[in-house]
Order: C-alpha cells, then sequence, then structure tokens
C-alpha cells in the first residue's frame, strides 16, 4: 500500500479551513501524520498570509480516486477554482507524492514540483519523513531541506494545532 502524502494550505478563513480539512481526510483515510503548521507571505501575489502542512497517510485508492477526494473536500469547504494559479484561497490540497511513482503528463504530475520548489512544501514534508527518498532526486528529504535556497520566501513555525 502506498504511502501519501498531501500538501495543505489556506490564507482565507485559514484555520477552520485547515481543521474541515484535517477532519474530512481522517475520516476518509484514517490515521494521519501530520507536520507542523508553517505561516509564510503569500507567494506571486498580495493577499493574507497562509497556513501550510503536510499529512501522510497510506492508501490503496488510485491516484484518481484520491485526486477527486481532494477536489471535493475543496469545494465542500468553498474552494472556488479561479484562473490566476496565485490567489488567495479558502482551502488547497495537492497531491505530493504517491508511493514512489514518477508520472508526468496531463493527469497526473507526481512528485509535485513544488517540493522542490516551495520552502512551505518542503520543510513540513522533511519534518514528517525526513528519510524519505525524493523519487527523481533520490535525496532524503531532510538533506533536500538542509539544501534549499529561501530566496525571498519568509516562512515560520506556528502553534496552531488542526486537530483541536
Amino acid at each position: 500500500m502506498p504511502r501519501v502524502y498531501i500538501g495543505i494550505g489556506s490564507n482565507i478563513d485559514r484555520e477552520n479551513s485547515i481543521r474541515g480539512a484535517v477532519r474530512e481526510l481522517t475520516a476518509h483515510y484514517g490515521q494521519l501524520t501530520l507536520s507542523p503548521v508553517y505561516e509564510s507571505k503569500a507567494l506571486g501575489f498580495e493577499g493574507e498570509n497562509f497556513y501550510n502542512l503536510v499529512t501522510g497517510f497510506d492508501s490503496a485508492e488510485p491516484i484518481e480516486q484520491i485526486t477527486e477526494t481532494l477536489s471535493r473536500i475543496e469545494s465542500r469547504l468553498g474552494r472556488v477554482r479561479q484562473e490566476n494559479r496565485f490567489s488567495a484561497r479558502t482551502l488547497d490540497l495537492d497531491l505530493l507524492l504517491y508511493g514512489d511513482l514518477v508520472q508526468h503528463d496531463d493527469k497526473v504530475n507526481l512528485p509535485h514540483p513544488d517540493i522542490r520548489r516551495y520552502a512551505f512544501v518542503l520543510s513540513p514534508l522533511a519534518d514528517i519523513a525526513p528519510d524519505l527518498r525524493h523519487p527523481e532526486t533520490g535525496l532524503a528529504c531532510a538533506k533536500m531541506w538542509q539544501q534549499f535556497e529561501m530566496g525571498k520566501q519568509e516562512m515560520w513555525k506556528t502553534n496552531f494545532d488542526p486537530r483541536t
């Protein structure tokens, strides 16, 4: 059964949105491993700060079913899709990894490129899976994080617990 990792983010009603996502993911997939929650400035647009975390769980569901479930959860919790990728959102659930699968086509983009691109994805992933090897680079997440260049990205850990 593959280990699945999901990135969770919100900058609109972020505490309620993330709590709702964790509640729904737990109801659907069972026990979750949750990273700490990070706060970061919006990238690519002016907006409220984001809360981001990563969760991991085991699932035998096919990728298509997982992505449909993530989309339904986003919609139920108020996500309205906009054409502009860089915009405020109530909830963003991204499939980051599905076991060690590498697939880049019009249906699936795994491993998700944001793992290597954004601190708010890589750092929480490294928190919960430091020894996990990236399927394309072969590097452990902790090593990738150690080598990561922050650039203009600003982020810090919060005390927010989405299970409360």
